[in-house]
């Protein structure tokens, strides 16, 4: 009777932290995703700080989000902390027309994405 709607799956180890309304297409956003996935949360940080890709500081700002979160919510160990999980998905598409020749229009999409990314705890032995 008293149990939440939708409860957040997360378990002890975990903090998560999302990017919403990213303006770039979630094919460009999980380019910079994937260069992160699995690494040390340190690691993760040098990579998106150096990457040449734009959207890679909205990234990395998720990134410190879900590092305070675990620090400040969840008492987690900044140094033990891997990113386990960083998935992409769609957000919004505005539609926008060009007048092109002969009274026709050329369709222009401008997709939004949005990022979710899961660190976890990892014991160092």
């Amino acid at each position: 009777m008293g149990q939440m709607k939708n409860p957040v799956r997360r378990e002890e180890d975990q903090a998560i932290a999302k990017g919403r309304m990213i303006k770039t297409s979630p094919q460009k956003l999980n380019l910079v995703a994937q260069s992160i996935r699995g690494l040390k949360v340190e690691r993760a940080l040098n990579e998106l700080e150096f990457s040449r890709k734009r959207v890679a500081r909205e990234v990395k700002a998720v990134l410190e989000s879900a590092i305070a979160n675990a620090e400040n919510n969840h008492d987690l160990d900044i140094d033990s902390l891997v990113v386990e999980e960083a998935f992409v998905g769609k957000n919004l598409v505005m539609k926008r027309f060009r007048p092109r020749a002969r009274g026709r229009i050329g369709r222009i999409k401008k997709p939004f994405a949005e990022i979710t990314i899961k660190l976890r705890e990892k014991e160092t032995a």
